[in-house]
C-alpha cells in the first residue's frame, strides 16, 4: 500500500483516532462505574428523587 508523501499525516490521524476512541470508552467505563457509585451512595442515605413523589404535595392536590 503505497500512501505517498502524506503517509506519515495519514497514519498520525488514525493513531489519533485510536486514541481518542479509546480514552471516550475508558472515560465513558469510569464515569459510569462514578455514577453507579454515587447513586447506591444516595439510595443508601435515603434519598429519593422528587419525580418519584406520588403524593402530589408540592402541587397541593
Amino acid at each position: 500500500m503505497n500512501l505517498g508523501p502524506h503517509a506519515a499525516f495519514i497514519w498520525a490521524s488514525y493513531g489519533a483516532f485510536v486514541v481518542i476512541i479509546v480514552l471516550l470508552i475508558g472515560w465513558t467505563l469510569f464515569d459510569g462505574r462514578r455514577q453507579a457509585r454515587a447513586l447506591a451512595d444516595a439510595d443508601r442515605r435515603g434519598l429519593r428523587r422528587r419525580s418519584a413523589d406520588t403524593t402530589h404535595e408540592r402541587d397541593g392536590k
